[in-house]
């Protein structure tokens, strides 16, 4: 995993954890939400490239 993969998944982490109203000790739950939420997001964008390539 890169520098800014690493950044996006705890950014949207954060974000998530705000909006469930910042409860402590589920820090690994939302990180766990954000890498799964970004993975999917970059499958479907490699599903839709017709050249097999790695969409970044």
């Amino acid at each position: 995993m890169d520098d800014g993969q690493l950044m996006r998944i705890t950014r949207r982490a954060y974000e998530l954890w705000q909006q469930a109203g910042e409860p402590k000790g589920r820090d690994e739950e939302f990180y766990r939400q954000a890498s799964r939420e970004l993975n999917e997001g970059a499958n479907k964008a490699n599903e839709g490239n017709s050249s097999g390539e790695e969409v970044r």
